[in-house]
């Protein structure tokens, strides 16, 4: 985030547990990330790194039980979230922070058509009556790039292609004009046509509408053209924070690294094998005593065995947690040891 601009999203701390029958589940441990208006921040990592579930966090969707938030700070602009009654918290889900999830399919009502899903976000949450709901999700259908948009008011989501089905759910996402609009993996269902343009949209949407956008991805070949910032999560923590430019240019984790080289490459041989990184991600239940990426990484040491690294700043607007990142002046903690 840019000096001297309030956060609009200010989570610090956070931790979130799942009991199981197996034993707890630290999924998130002690994470902390800003947002500012209009900044799109990335959060990257693998199945299971616990980027999803920073994200429900926000909105108070952890399934409780088995999960639940056990520390932290979640504010949005002035509020706390996490503090919020129920009640208080439904009416700025969907109204001020909106949220597009991984498969459209089933975050749709298959029963209802898709001007009545769109209809019931406007008339609840912002008192229109059904004319004025059935205008502005005509409106909103064509905003998003849907030819025919009356007709398709009409349609049921199983009568969409998956492209079609996620334009109605940013649609559905916009409708209220949030401040801050959050994508979990929203295209990854899709394939690489439609990927782009859905990308192309979101940042023209973002741009017209001077949103904020938290983007969940595995991918960073999608970060590249999308996001300001990209934090990398792996095990439950942040191991990387930094500009995109920043982060493409000099990774400074051995996670990120890995990620980096397994990007397709177009000057790549014809048959070449994807680098990828070896070994599997430790289990959540039983997370080793130092690093958690020791048994993956090529870095190694004793005391990357024996001790978790802190988060720390090695440049401006570039963290890092590891011990043997590369070394640079006036490297500082950067805030606390979770964090």
């Amino acid at each position: 985030m840019s000096p001297g601009h309030a956060p609009l999203l200010d989570v610090d701390g956070l931790n979130v547990e799942f009991r199981t029958q197996g034993g707890t589940i630290n999924a998130v441990s002690g994470v902390g990330f800003r947002v500012a208006p209009g900044e799109t921040l990335a959060i990257v990592g693998e199945s299971g790194s616990g980027k999803s579930c920073c994200v429900l966090s926000i909105l108070g969707l952890i399934p409780a039980p088995p999960g639940k938030v056990t520390a932290g700070r979640i504010r949005f602009r002035d509020t706390d979230l996490l503090g919020m009654p129920e009640r208080e918290l439904r009416a700025i889900r969907g109204s001020r922070i909106a949220m597009i999830f991984q498969d459209p399919l089933s975050s749709l009502n298959p029963l209802l058509t898709v001007g009545t899903q769109i209809a019931e976000v406007l008339e609840t949450h912002l008192g229109a009556d059904r004319a004025t709901a059935r205008k502005k999700s005509i409106e909103l259908l064509r905003l998003v790039g849907i030819d025919a948009a009356e007709q398709r008011l009409n349609s049921y989501p199983h009568q969409l292609s998956g492209g079609m089905r996620q334009r109605v759910m940013i649609a559905i996402g916009l409708a209220c004009d949030p401040e801050l609009l959050i994508a979990d993996e929203p295209t990854t269902a899709l394939d690489v046509t439609i990927q782009a343009q859905i990308i192309d949209l979101v940042k023209r949407l973002r741009k017209k509408n001077a949103m904020s956008i938290v983007w969940i991805t595995h991918d960073l070949g999608v970060v590249a053209g999308l996001a300001d910032r990209v934090m990398v999560m792996y095990a439950g923590r942040v191991v990387e924070e930094a500009t995109v430019d920043a982060l493409f240019a000099t990774p400074l984790h051995p996670y990120t690294a890995g990620l980096l080289r397994s990007l397709p490459r177009v000057d790549a041989d014809h048959g070449d094998e994807l680098p990828a990184i070896g070994g599997m991600p430790p289990d959540l239940a039983r997370l080793p005593e130092g690093c958690a990426f020791a048994a993956r990484c090529s870095r190694t040491t004793d005391r990357c065995r024996r001790e978790r690294p802190r988060l720390e700043a090695h440049a401006a607007g570039h963290s890092v947690a590891c011990w043997n990142a590369p070394p640079s002046n006036g490297t500082r903690q950067a805030g606390t040891s979770d964090r």
